[in-house]
């Protein structure tokens, strides 16, 4: 069997070689079509894949699927979607499986729920400062999701914790120091490695020295080159000196770098010039979702879809399913067949794309590439439980002004204040006789006034208050109970940094997470079970 070029079909399962060769072998045996669908990675609204995206996988051999947390909650329907998924896949013209990716950080970025692991995250990790603890969490998330046939996990996040009160980066951020951050980004990537999916190191070149949200807006970083290379690009020089496989590009300005406002996932001088030819990154390049705000130009998307691919960009990520007419897939299309040095282009990042599926895939076998049989019976085993639990209580870390725990016996009466239905769970076990304060989780900037004044009426009852703080709105209920001299212990959940303020009147404990074994860990360290060895990973 030929095909359009008349060179003889080659099947992804059958060629042979190492996987830079089979690449190369692979990729001059598709048609113009084939190679471009290996550029794209998309996904689809709800729970089931329409028609539609089949019809991508059979006619243009679409190189991914994103799965996002609308597709994810019920961890045995995504199995049997991905199986569906790559069946289809096997049965087209080259047999070519497609990446399946999500992100599965842990902590507070968990887009594949259902039965899967809620652990303490990032920052704990960076709370231990052991690499040990960077490499298990790597190896029990990479096991869960490569059993449901999940083969390629946007994480590690490497961007820094300079502005630890990030809405958006927060706790998911390791530590503010480069070299720590390079060290346990690396052990991760080693751990999700020996479970057999591909890492994608995030959000080139660094999202974290700014408190923008790059879905809504662009970032725009003033930093010098210098600092660049120094502080941001420390963990993706070391990453990439390990081999890790793909690095994501973000939506963030560097002007002062790049010479212009453009988007670090558009800008040639960032991605070629820095990770390409600076760093020596010769991995899969994909970018964040280009339907994001952050990623808006004019031309619109089918003029950033093309800018991407120039910019260096292997992969393009995109939060829907385009129609096969879509105008973004013609200009490429039509751009390929004109422009020879765009054609050559393609066929690189098509090589790379294919590569790294034969470094990852192929392994697995065709009979592998999907869900393992009885997947959900490898989510959370004992193993993975006992060491998120110990990791939790490992990161407990005690926040300035601590002067020890806050013993049942000497509690008197307890009034549990927070957002988490664990948190007064586990509150209640440490406390059995506490009261409960529930307020909203939003808005995150600031407490809703009603809430706020009935707390204020309710305090002077109790003799001890144990305030959940994760956002500015905890802030603010602290702020105001110490200006009414109340005593207050806190539990920092994700980033500790809204419990820093200087008016704090009483410590408490940061477990950097929201799981149940994050607040486990809490209580435990608050009423004296354990004692919080952890280390605050960032400089307040």
């Amino acid at each position: 069997m030929t095909g359009a070029s008349g060179q003889a079909r080659v099947d992804f399962w059958s060629v042979e070689g190492e996987p830079g060769e089979a690449a190369r072998v692979l990729a001059a045996a598709l048609s113009p079509e084939e190679l471009l669908g290996q550029l794209f990675m998309m996904t689809y609204p709800g729970t089931e894949p329409s028609p539609l995206l089949f019809e991508w996988i059979r006619t243009r051999a679409l190189g991914g699927i994103k799965v996002f947390g609308w597709n994810a909650e019920d961890t045995g329907l995504l199995a049997r979607v991905v199986a569906r998924v790559q069946e289809a896949a096997a049965a087209s013209p080259h047999g070519i499986p497609p990446l399946v990716a999500t992100d599965q950080e842990g902590g507070w970025i968990r887009h594949v729920k259902g039965g899967t692991s809620e652990t303490p995250g990032a920052m704990a990790i960076g709370a231990s400062g052991r690499p040990v603890d960077a490499y298990r969490a790597g190896l029990y998330i990479g096991r869960e999701l490569s059993a449901l046939g999940v083969t390629m996990n946007f994480a590690p996040t490497v961007d820094l914790a300079t502005r630890p009160r990030s809405p958006i980066i927060g706790s998911r951020a390791f530590s503010d120091d480069p070299a720590t951050v390079g060290a346990l980004a690396t052990a991760f990537y080693r751990g999700m490695d020996a479970a057999g999916v591909a890492c994608t190191a995030k959000h080139f070149p660094g999202h974290g020295d700014t408190e923008l949200d790059s879905h809504g807006i662009l970032p725009v970083i003033d930093i010098d080159p210098a600092t660049l290379w120094d502080r941001e690009l420390v963990p993706y020089r070391m990453l990439a000196a390990e081999g890790i496989p793909a690095v994501m590009s973000g939506h963030l300005a560097y002007p002062r770098v790049s010479g212009d406002s453009t988007p670090a996932s558009l800008s040639p001088a960032l991605l070629e010039g820095y990770l390409r030819e600076r760093i020596g990154f010769d991995g899969v390049v994909v970018t964040d979702d280009l339907f994001m705000s952050g990623a808006a130009i004019s031309g619109g998307f089918a003029e950033a879809c093309v800018r991407a691919l120039e910019a260096g960009n292997d992969i393009i990520m995109i939060s829907r399913t385009l129609g096969l007419d879509d105008r973004a897939w013609t200009r490429l299309l039509d751009k390929y067949r004109e422009e020879p040095d765009f054609a050559a282009r393609v066929r690189r990042s098509a090589e790379r794309v294919l590569e790294l599926k034969l470094r990852y895939l192929r392994p697995r076998g065709k009979s592998g590439v999907g869900p393992a049989p009885e997947s959900e019976r490898a989510l959370r085993s004992d193993e993975s439980k006992a060491f998120f639990l110990d990791l939790a209580a490992r990161s407990a870390t005690a926040l300035p002004g601590w002067k020890g725990p806050l013993f049942p016996s000497e509690a008197g009466r307890v009034l549990l204040v927070g957002q988490y239905g664990d948190f007064f769970a586990e509150g209640s076990l440490a406390y059995p006789a506490a009261a409960w304060f529930r307020y909203s989780y939003s808005p995150a900037d600031a407490p809703v006034a009603a809430e706020l004044e009935s707390l204020l009426s309710l305090a002077g009852r109790f003799d001890s208050i144990v305030l959940s703080v994760s956002n500015r709105a905890g802030e603010a209920y602290l702020e105001a109970l110490a200006d009414q001299g109340r005593k207050v212990w806190v539990v920092s959940s994700l980033s500790p940094a809204f419990s820093l303020g200087e008016r704090r009147r009483a410590g408490g404990i940061a477990v950097y997470g929201y799981s149940r074994e994050s607040f486990a860990a809490a209580f435990a360290a608050l009423s004296g079970g354990i004692e919080p060895s952890g280390r605050l990973p960032f400089t307040p």
